[in-house]
């Protein structure tokens, strides 16, 4: 049935000002030269103002000072006979809270008034607010952990790969004691499934966002001590000599286990990628320059073709030999932690001569 179709319904029977006033969504009608007309009582309330405040200054006073130019604009294209929709904006009440409001607005350009319906929004945008939030809290967290999780598989392969040597240096020949034996090729077998596990973890570790970390006092003497020892053997076993001079600049305003990551992935990297039949020699200099602090860590391993590999140095997975044990996560860690503490780091190399590591903090 269509009411159109009913001849005996008046509605001048019905009380179309209860419809204006009753609505808990905001009426009003504004004039073109930007007051209110005429407002429905949830206007007062919202806003806090009364309707004589409310009548007696432009519509524009009330609005939040960071939506004006965006809502004149607006205001423009309805003087020009466009209807508003889904608009928002923020008001400022009386109390000087502020509030969201949710627009449609329709243009009478004969009447030189517009009619318009607006929803309080405040409460979902305090919500989306919290959740928005939230979320970010719980990325960082979730990055966080990943970050962990990718550091820490990656940096353990390392003191892996030291045991694993200490292993295949044994000589079992001299070990009569077939027990001892037996519990040798345990620890063995144990030592190569945690090394394939912990590849299993770089593997599948894609995603990565920079820890929280407070920088503190580091020594650099200290943390390449701790370093060079968890990986001795290989140190011994490939003849390579480390060369320091701390004396310039002793420590530095870091993260600890970030200076031990760097250094655990340089120094590893230049013994992995030394020039065959040349023993690895790697210089570790720090010192202090124009108010900026620097370590440059060099090797005269095989290099690489810097024009060749441009800006993906640095990058995830990126690898630039075909060693066997190569992830291309090692420089991408020594990056993100470096400019992760607001420092930067420069490489120069050259094929057959080596590579130069350059740190500012």
């Amino acid at each position: 049935m269509e009411l159109s179709s009913r001849p005996d319904i008046d509605i001048s029977a019905y009380h179309l000002e209860n419809f204006f006033e009753l609505s808990a969504d905001l009426f009003c009608i504004a004039s073109y030269d930007g007051y209110f007309k005429k407002i429905n009582s949830s206007v007062i309330k919202v806003l806090g103002f009364s309707e004589e405040e409310l009548m007696s200054r432009k519509i524009s006073t009330f609005i939040h000072p960071d939506d004006q130019d965006k809502t004149a604009q607006h205001r423009k294209e309805l003087l020009n006979g466009s209807p508003l929709y889904h608009f928002e904006n923020r008001y400022i009440t009386k109390s000087g809270d502020i509030v969201w409001l949710y627009w449609t607005s329709m243009p009478v350009a004969e009447e030189e008034l517009v009619y318009a319906i607006a929803k309080n929004i405040t409460h979902k945008k305090k919500e989306e607010e919290d959740r928005n939030k939230l979320i970010s809290e719980l990325s960082a967290l979730n990055a966080d952990l990943k970050r962990l999780s990718y550091t820490t598989s990656h940096d353990l392969r390392s003191p892996v790969n030291n045991l694993l040597n200490v292993f295949n240096l044994l000589n079992k020949r001299k070990i009569e004691d077939e027990q001892v034996q037996q519990f040798l090729s345990i620890l063995k077998s144990g030592t190569e499934q945690l090394k394939a596990t912990l590849n299993d973890y770089v593997d599948v570790l894609t995603e990565n966002d920079r820890l929280n970390a407070e920088k503190e006092s580091v020594l650099f003497e200290e943390v390449l001590k701790k370093v060079t020892h968890s990986i001795s053997s290989l140190i011994i076993d490939s003849r390579t000599i480390i060369q320091t001079d701390f004396e310039s600049l002793p420590s530095v305003l870091f993260k600890k286990s970030y200076l031990e990551s760097i250094f655990l992935n340089l120094i590893t990297n230049s013994i992995k990628y030394a020039m065959p039949g040349r023993n690895p020699l790697i210089d570790i200099h720090s010192w202090a320059e124009d108010e900026k602090q620097y370590l440059s860590i060099t090797d005269n391993g095989s290099g690489f073709d810097m024009e060749l590999v441009k800006d993906k140095i640095f990058g995830k997975h990126q690898r630039f030999h075909d060693h066997a044990d190569s992830k291309g996560i090692g420089l991408y860690l020594v990056h993100n932690h470096i400019t992760s503490m607001g420092g930067t780091i420069q490489v120069n190399s050259e094929i057959g001569k080596g590579t130069s590591f350059v740190i500012c903090f």
